[in-house]
């Protein structure tokens, strides 16, 4: 069981905020989380991330800082840095972006001028919406266009249609990655169509950096792509932020690094960069590997109970860590699934579809996955449980009845695996 944080000082200080972080504590240990881009940090990492270093402004980058007394967080900042890029097998990289949104931002800014192209995926196919949706200020500044899956029953991208797109709208940068997508990319066909069209290769691997980190997944980099973008929690199992990764090109690297600092940021949140610094050595661990295909294991049992039961999954299922199902055959829209759940200690959360007739805010999905609940050592048979009370819940959404003794079944299998301290 993850160990209380001690927050004396809090407590006798500031009463209010201190309830609300125990409050938060008890809703963790007695559910289950299976938001996909959420995770447990062990206590290293949350400790690190409550660290001293939060006193200290580093602007720069490790023996150029702006101010003095760097000599530790120089440290960090390079332990940081080097354990990210043996993990990712790169040359450069940039750990300071405090998020995996700006990450993106400061790539766009660094290889783009004002008015140029992208070509990203569609939102609701599965992109992100820092990858153009209208909604973002960055459509502002830059052009971009869009591919979706060709067919959205087995989930395969319409990679005619990206080459097509790429070679009337001549993109500066061909992006892929995906926050809602639940199969692999081709990686080799998206360098190889970006080379053609003469734009950098980007892979937003925000949501599979711990798969690619564990060796389930096949890492971008091996296949020509140029740069990948990342946050550092997710199935990496870090702290919340984001980070830049370049395969070879100390041109980009550059341009990267004057685009985060002073481009975009002022000083980094160095107890941030620690606690990342933290996370990328428990990736580089041996059960690592064990705990990236673990989470792929465990979200196929789910889905399996989903195909089971004849609910509808876009993509047909899963080759990663999430599933999305259309749960409009239950009578539900997402956001009322998701309030149902929430409600018996499972977390997740509403999402559109392909093409979903629905609004964002009720649409016709949800999206779930396994790097939290794998965290606390699920396996096959816990998942398969787990989706089949999932199931019970979305059928049963106004029986109180049911939905309590879910409830209960849900706290004790939380007790039966809690949050671990360690995670090596």
């Amino acid at each position: 069981m993850a160990t209380p944080q001690d927050l004396s000082f809090l407590e006798d200080q500031d009463d209010d905020v201190f309830k609300a972080i125990r409050g938060e504590e008890k809703r963790q240990e007695e559910g289950l989380e299976l938001i996909p881009s959420e995770n447990y940090v062990s206590r290293a990492v949350r400790e690190a991330t409550g660290s001293i270093l939060t006193n200290k402004y580093s602007e720069g980058y490790p023996g150029k800082r702006y101010y003095g007394g760097q000599e530790f967080t120089d440290v960090v900042e390079d332990i940081a840095r080097e354990r990210v890029k043996k993990i990712f097998n790169c040359k450069y990289a940039n750990v300071q972006t405090h998020s995996g949104a700006s990450a993106n931002i400061a790539t766009y800014f660094a290889l783009l001028e004002p008015g140029d192209t992208v070509l990203g995926m569609d939102l609701s196919h599965g992109g992100h919406l820092t990858h153009g949706h209208p909604v973002t200020y960055i459509t502002k500044i830059f052009n971009f266009v869009r591919y979706k899956m060709k067919d959205i029953e087995t989930g395969e991208i319409d990679y005619g249609e990206m080459r097509e797109v790429a070679l009337r709208e001549k993109p500066k940068i061909l992006l892929a990655g995906f926050s809602a997508y639940s199969r692999e990319l081709d990686y080799q066909k998206i360098a190889d169509i970006a080379r053609e069209v003469g734009a950098i290769s980007m892979m937003d691997a925000a949501h599979i950096a711990g798969l690619i980190a564990g060796g389930a997944h096949k890492n971008p980099f091996d296949y020509g792509i140029d740069v990948i973008t990342s946050t550092t929690h997710k199935t990496l199992r870090g702290p919340r932020g984001g980070l830049i990764l370049i395969r070879e090109d100390e041109d980009i690297a550059k341009k990267i690094d004057k685009s985060v600092f002073p481009g975009l940021q002022g000083g980094p949140l160095m107890h941030q960069v620690a606690a990342r610094a933290v996370a990328f050595g428990e990736a580089l661990e041996p059960n690592f590997k064990k705990y990236a295909q673990q989470i792929i294991k465990n979200a196929k049992a789910m889905a399996e109970v989903f195909e089971r039961e004849e609910v509808r999954m876009l993509g047909g299922g899963t080759s990663n860590h999430l599933i999305l199902a259309d749960i409009t055959s239950f009578g539900i829209n997402g956001h009322e699934a998701e309030v149902a759940l929430d409600e018996v200690g499972m977390t997740l959360n509403k999402n559109m579809i392909a093409d979903d007739p629905n609004p964002p805010m009720r649409p016709s999905g949800i999206r779930f996955g396994t790097p939290a609940i794998t965290t606390r050592g699920f396996k096959e048979k816990e998942c398969a449980r787990v989706a089949e009370l999932m199931i019970e819940v979305l059928r049963n959404h106004d029986d109180e009845s049911i939905k309590g003794k879910v409830h209960e079944e849900i706290k004790a299998l939380a007790a039966k695996f809690p949050i671990p301290d360690k995670h090596f």
